[in-house]
């Protein structure tokens, strides 16, 4: 069995000053004091893409504003 990967630098703060965190795995950040795993998930083909979704159909032109009044009368 291969040791664990070590990370290079903490996912939260990019600080460089890691440690080992308890025995399972888990690794602490001394700058900003967070825990984290990781965990290596496997190896194997991207799903492929979704298919692209139909195009919505074009909004109705507005309806012109209505007054309620004639035009020009005072």
């Amino acid at each position: 069995m291969t040791e664990r990967a070590v990370p290079f630098y903490c996912p939260y703060c990019g600080d460089e000053d890691l440690e080992p965190y308890e025995n399972d795995g888990g690794w602490h950040c001394r700058a900003c004091t967070r825990a984290f795993r990781l965990r290596f998930v496997g190896l194997g083909a991207l799903s492929a893409p979704a298919a692209p979704a139909a195009p919505a159909a074009p909004a109705a032109p507005a309806a012109p504003a209505h007054h309620g009044g004639r035009e020009g009368s005072a």
